[in-house]
């Protein structure tokens, strides 16, 4: 009899340390899980049938889903954007070898796992006139579970100097030259290295 009340005795502490862990834990953001379901989805679809996508513009590419790392709120991070006073242009090549040029604009200051790192923003323009902001990067992943020449991430700036911006990771894609050998893709600067595995965002469709 003895044996069994020290049973329970256990099973009740076990109940309440199993449940303890549980309230703790940070709840899931169905909404943001959505959200970037619901992109993915429509990527798919725009790859898939677009007539100005990489798989049917320049050449018709065998089309499969596209391949990405689960969805993982931690890779979200936030900052503000830190302008350079001076923006200067940057020479990086294409991975068909030509120079290209863009103008390093400023950067954010991430953290992640206590780590913290910069990650650097380029403004370009677009060949109808248009600027656009992105970052260009490489990280432990590439190369392996992503593809080798790295990834981008793109946003609108916002004109509020204080600003805290979002970068998501689980929005980082793979370029063009990813998909097709028709397209070539500017290859981030070895200063846009960081030394940590984003598994987040896309990875490799060919393996």
């Amino acid at each position: 009899m003895k044996k069994i009340k020290n049973i329970l005795s256990l099973l009740i502490v076990i109940i309440i340390v199993v449940n303890c862990t549980e309230t703790k834990r940070a709840p899931i953001n169905t909404e943001y899980i959505e959200s970037i379901k619901k992109h993915r989805t429509e990527t798919d679809d725009w790859m898939k049938n677009g007539e100005q996508s990489p798989f049917n513009a320049k050449g018709k590419i065998e089309f499969h889903p596209l391949k990405y790392f689960p969805i993982d709120e931690n890779f979200a991070l936030k900052s503000k954007l830190f302008e350079y006073d001076k923006k200067e242009n940057h020479s990086m090549f294409g991975t068909k070898g030509e120079e290209r040029s863009a103008t390093r604009y400023g950067f954010f200051r991430l953290k992640k796992d206590e780590q913290e790192f910069k990650v650097n923003v380029y403004s370009n323009i677009t060949k109808t006139g248009e600027k656009y902001y992105s970052i260009l990067f490489t990280d432990k992943t590439t190369g392996k579970e992503t593809y080798d020449v790295g990834r981008y991430i793109e946003f609108e700036l916002n004109r509020n100097k204080d600003f805290i911006y979002t970068i998501d990771f689980n929005l980082a894609f793979s370029p063009y030259c990813s998909y097709s050998p028709n397209y070539s893709c500017a290859i981030p600067l070895e200063e846009d290295f960081l030394d940590l595995r984003i598994t987040a965002g896309e990875m490799k469709f060919h393996n």
